[in-house]
């Protein structure tokens, strides 16, 4: 009998906001898998949900590197789905835990096109998580969109005028791996002349945690940086 493979997201920081869901099926694995850097024996999102983890489960770090070199993503990516289908074909299940959700700029996302290229009839249960900039507007207690409003995401990975274009609308916009490129993410803001309302959020809830309203002077922020730039009720 081949095992469920499960994408669970942990949520920001806080181990209290993992779902009921998320817990459940983590009690039903046998052994946990978390995504590290090449290198690196530490997964944040491990570490979040270790109060919740059972006492007889197994940890497995899956290494994922931190490129852009597609050859290389992909090769890591193919390696993490042969070990997972190693075991599930064992008869056990896994889950695979992710920071925010699972299915939002997730490592996960990658890892399940890989095992079901691998093998198509593979069981996977998607278990959604809270995300960073959902808890980021919790505490500051912005809507994020309400009314005809409507809500922007965007990578930081996008050009200064790609960005610069999206933030012309009205809308919140949120943006996210704001730690990328920060130059060029600070001069979309100030030409489109959002700078002074966006909100800048590190680690959210986490100890590490910090919000400020402006941009930073520093050319490049914490990796777990998001922007929130208010939107006009509509």
């Amino acid at each position: 009998m081949f095992g469920i493979l499960y994408g669970i997201g942990v949520g920001p920081g806080a181990p209290d906001l993992l779902t009921l869901r998320a817990i459940d099926a983590m009690r039903h694995s046998h052994v946990i898998l978390g995504a590290t850097r090449t290198g690196n024996e530490y997964s944040r999102a491990l570490e979040i949900a270790r109060p919740h983890l059972p006492k007889d489960h197994q940890e497995l770090l899956l290494d994922f590197p931190m490129t852009r070199d597609l050859e290389k993503l992909h090769d890591a990516w193919d390696k993490a789905a042969q070990t997972t289908l190693g075991i599930l074909a064992q008869g056990k299940n896994a889950a695979f835990l992710t920071l925010g959700d699972p299915l939002t700029y997730s490592t996960f996302a990658y890892l399940m096109d890989a095992v079901r290229q691998r093998k198509s009839d593979c069981k996977i249960n998607v278990i959604p998580g809270i995300t960073a900039y959902q808890a980021a507007s919790a505490k500051l207690q912005i809507p994020l969109c309400s009314g005809q409003g409507h809500l922007h995401i965007l990578s930081g990975l996008a050009s200064e005028d790609e960005l610069t274009q999206q933030l012309s609308c009205p809308d919140t916009v949120v943006l996210l791996k704001a730690y990328r490129n920060y130059p060029a993410i600070k001069r979309a803001f100030q030409r489109s002349q959002r700078d002074g309302s966006v909100w800048q959020i590190s680690h959210v809830e986490q100890e590490a945690q910090c919000m400020n309203k402006g941009l930073s002077d520093e050319d490049k922020p914490p990796y777990m940086t998001l922007l929130i730039a208010p939107g006009k009720r509509r």
